[in-house]
């Protein structure tokens, strides 16, 4: 990883804040409703027939069903019924954009200019059932069919899920030491705190009929010409391993980060207080990944963090709701701008040169205005994309590729027989922790239907 060693800068340091005020900082950003909370906000659904929060759902979640057993004290009940269509329905609770999904499909924002708030009513559902000492759901019998997944993602597993509820076996491939993808190495502490990725995998696989081979990668330890061989059939929920490169002069200079490693290494470090951070950061991207980390270093301690996207406010993928939050947390959002060089001293990053752009013709253009930002920390925050290299054999794919990506039918299907695919590696998806369930889930009752066939 380009600056994966930080120099002895004098501006970087870690143990910048005190215990406490780390706690605070990483703790959980959204508190759970109270009962009595629940029971109101509830009570403000209208539980639409044809319900358009219900279509604005990838998974399909009954919305108005599961909120209308809060309404009349069957919690349990209402968690059951997130969980039949989206085992993830905890994490997707509190990382789902739903302000663009369910909520900003709700009738009463008309009316009201506030919809029902849906991700949090679906916590107070699932928070109780995930935490049960008896798991709700029962595993049919064995069919004697065997199925790999690749990937212990929330694609992955979802489709493991579903597939071992369904009376198959199934084997669990993950390249790193912890299942969870996403979940558990790429998204904000202060999003999933308390371990709780850690806790969902867990309730996941209590289903039974998942064995799970964790540092196992597709590639260097095993082929998808063996799992074919030796399962009935595969899911490949691998997700996006690469990271894009700014390509400009200066990118190899310490200090200068890929935001998803630094945020693995957030994700796993057992003390905040071990992680550098600098005064001034330099973030360099306009999604969800760059909002993440621009706050993250800010709540490390970082005194000046700025954010740079190279387009406008609506063109960001990251929600409007998440560039306010950014913003109301001390992070300085400049759009329009593009990098042009990183400078350095002493071995290390020490400015950020940005030029202005422009569209002109539907096109990108730089206006040829340059300006700079000192920065003792740069973090690379561009996208991520597929690596398709594990899937090669010869030199050449056995899958046939869309866009960069694994092309599949409308089932999850690829262009090779027995292998589905599904979550952020397939092609048109979007990149949503609740898209990749449903991918999951999807592929697995099409898996089911042909072993049954």
């Amino acid at each position: 990883m380009a600056g994966s060693q930080v120099t002895a800068h004098p501006d970087i340091a870690a143990a910048r804040l005190s215990p406490e005020v780390y706690r605070a900082n990483f703790a959980d950003v959204h508190p759970p409703l109270e009962a009595d909370q629940a029971v109101v906000e509830a009570n403000r659904c209208y539980f639409c027939y044809d319900a358009p929060c219900v279509e604005a759902c990838p998974t399909g979640i009954d919305i108005p069903g599961f909120i209308r057993k809060i309404a009349t004290g069957n919690v349990d009940g209402a968690g059951l019924r997130i969980l039949e269509e989206n085992i993830f329905g905890g994490s997707c609770a509190r990382v789902c954009p739903t302000e663009i999904l369910c909520e900003a499909a709700c009738v009463r924002t008309e009316q009201q200019g506030k919809p029902i708030a849906i991700g949090a009513l679906q916590r107070y559902a699932t928070d109780p059932t995930l935490a049960a000492a008896v798991h709700p759901f029962t595993r049919a019998l064995s069919t004697g069919r065997r199925v790999a997944v690749v990937g212990g993602g929330p694609a992955g597993l979802a489709c493991a899920h579903r597939l071992a509820m369904l009376g198959h076996d199934v084997t669990v491939f993950e390249a790193r030491e912890r299942l969870g993808g996403l979940n558990e190495y790429g998204i904000a502490e202060y999003k999933v705190a308390d371990h709780f990725a850690r806790a969902e995998v867990d309730f996941v696989l209590a289903v039974g009929g998942i064995a799970v081979r964790t540092g196992v990668a597709l590639g260097r330890d095993l082929s998808l010409a063996d799992l074919r061989g030796d399962y009935d059939a595969v899911f490949l929920g691998m997700g996006l391993a690469g990271v894009k490169a700014l390509e400009c002069e200066g990118e190899e200079l310490q200090g200068v980060f890929n935001a998803v490693d630094y945020i693995e290494r957030l994700r796993q470090a057992a003390d905040f207080a071990t992680l550098p951070i600098g005064r001034r950061i330099v973030v360099i991207g306009g999604g969800n990944t760059a909002i993440d980390i621009a706050v993250q270093a800010k709540r490390l301690g970082a005194e000046d963090v700025t954010l740079v996207y190279r387009r406008t406010a609506e063109a960001m993928s990251a929600t409007g709701h998440e560039q306010e939050f950014a913003q109301t947390n001390g992070v300085r959002i400049k759009h329009s701008a593009q990098p042009v060089r990183l400078t350095g001293r002493d071995g290390g990053v020490a400015e950020a040169v940005f030029e202005y752009t422009a569209t002109q013709g539907g096109r990108l253009v730089g206006t040829g205005e340059i300006f700079a930002l000192p920065a003792d920390m740069v973090f690379k925050a561009i996208g991520q994309v597929f690596v398709a290299d594990p899937l090669a054999e010869g030199g050449s794919s056995l899958l046939a590729l869309a866009n960069g990506r694994i092309r599949v039918d409308a089932d999850g299907k690829t262009s090779l027989d027995k292998v589905w695919a599904g979550g952020d590696c397939i092609a048109g998806g979007q990149d949503l922790t609740v898209q990749a369930v449903e991918d999951g889930k999807r592929a697995a009752l099409a898996i089911h239907r042909s072993l049954a066939g």
